[in-house]
C-alpha cells in the first residue's frame, strides 16, 4: 500500500504500525523516527519563517492572507506523482496542518483513485481508536492491539487523578496564552496533577495571563505546539514579563519546566503516552531526561 501522511502524529502511527516503508510521502513537519524518514518525499510546505515569533504566527493565523491550514502549501503535483492508495488527514485543528475539505478537493482535481482519511482524536482513548482505524485499512490489526495493550499497560502504572494532586498550567502557546487542551488534561491527570482551565476533550482558546495568576498554579510546564525546547526558552521572557508572574507558586518553587511539545504533548499519537510519564515524573520530582527546569533548560 502507498501511504502518504499529511498530519505528524499519523506519520507517528504509520511507522509504529510496521509501515514505514509503504510511506510515500509526508509533510515538511513529519520528524520522528529521527533520520528514518530523510528519503520520504516532503508534500506540503510552509509560508512562514522558520525563526517566527508565537506572536508572529498567531498575527500570521488570524491575518487577511492566511486562514488556518491556507499557512501550509500542498504540493498536488508531487501528490499526484506519487499517486497513494491512502491519504491520512486531520480537521481537529485549522492551523496545525492541511485540512480534510483541502485534501479531498486536492484529489478531486487530480483524479487520484485514493481514499482519504480523516483521524480526529480528541483523547487518548481517541488516539488509540486512530491507531485501531489505520490498522484496519492496512491490515495491522494485530500490531495496533499491541500498542493498545502496551498503552494501557503504562498509563495504568502511573499515579492516576487524586483530589490531592498539584494544580498544573500546561503551556500550549505563549502568545497568546493558550492551555493545553484535548489529551494533555488527560496526561496531568494520569501523571497525578489537577489541570488548570481545561478537561478532557476541551478543546483550547485564548485566555488572559492575569487568570493565571489568581489561579496560581503550583506547576506549570511549556511545550508550545510546534516548538523545540531550544525555541521555547527564547520565548519565556513572555510569561516572565507577565503581571504576577513571580508571585506564582510555580516560580516561587522552582516548579516551572520546558519539554518537547511536539514529540509528547501537541501530537494525537501513541507518544502522548511517554508525555504522561514525563509529566509524572516531573511531579513526583524524580528526574527525567525529556523535561527541564525553566532555568536549567537548553537554549
Amino acid at each position: 500500500m502507498r501511504i502518504v501522511s499529511l498530519l505528524p502524529a499519523a506519520t507517528d502511527i504509520v511507522v509504529m504500525l510496521g509501515l514505514g516503508g509503504d510511506l510515500v510521502g509526508r509533510t515538511h513537519e513529519c520528524d520522528w523516527p529521527p533520520g528514518d524518514l530523510a528519503g520520504v518525499p516532503e508534500v506540503t510546505a510552509t509560508a512562514l519563517p522558520e525563526a517566527s515569533t508565537s506572536r508572529e504566527i498567531s498575527a500570521a493565523v488570524a491575518g487577511d492572507a492566511h486562514r488556518g491550514s491556507s499557512l501550509y502549501q500542498l504540493d498536488v503535483a508531487v501528490l499526484a506523482d506519487l499517486a497513494p492508495d491512502l491519504i491520512l488527514t486531520q480537521d481537529l485543528c485549522a492551523v496545525c496542518a492541511v485540512s480534510y475539505a483541502r485534501v479531498n478537493d486536492a484529489v478531486r482535481m487530480i483524479d487520484l483513485d485514493t481514499r482519504v482519511v480523516s483521524l480526529e482524536a480528541r483523547t487518548i482513548g481517541g488516539i488509540l481508536d486512530t491507531v485501531d482505524a489505520v490498522a484496519a485499512l492496512t491490515g495491522t490489526t494485530d500490531r495496533a492491539a499491541e500498542i493498545r495493550a502496551d498503552a494501557e499497560r503504562r498509563l495504568a502504572a502511573l499515579p492516576g487523578p487524586g483530589a490531592g494532586g498539584p494544580t498544573v498550567l500546561f503551556v500550549e502557546w505563549l502568545d497568546p496564552l493558550m492551555p493545553g487542551g484535548h489529551w494533555v488534561p488527560e496526561q496531568i491527570g494520569h501523571a497525578g496533577g489537577r489541570s488548570l482551565l481545561l478537561g478532557p476533550g476541551a478543546h483550547s482558546t485564548p485566555q488572559r495571563w492575569s487568570v493565571v495568576a489568581e489561579l496560581a498554579p503550583e506547576v506549570v510546564v511549556f511545550g508550545p505546539c510546534g516548538f523545540t525546547p531550544e525555541r521555547t526558552v527564547g520565548e519565556l521572557s513572555v510569561a516572565a514579563a507577565q503581571p504576577g508572574w513571580a508571585d506564582l507558586p510555580a516560580v516561587r518553587d522552582g516548579q516551572v519546566w520546558v519539554v518537547d511539545g511536539p514529540a509528547y504533548f501537541n501530537r494525537p499519537g501513541p507518544r502522548v503516552v511517554d508525555g504522561a510519564e514525563i509529566l509524572a515524573a516531573v511531579l513526583a520530582g524524580r528526574p527525567d531526561s525529556r523535561a527541564w527546569r525553566a532555568d536549567t533548560a537548553p537554549g
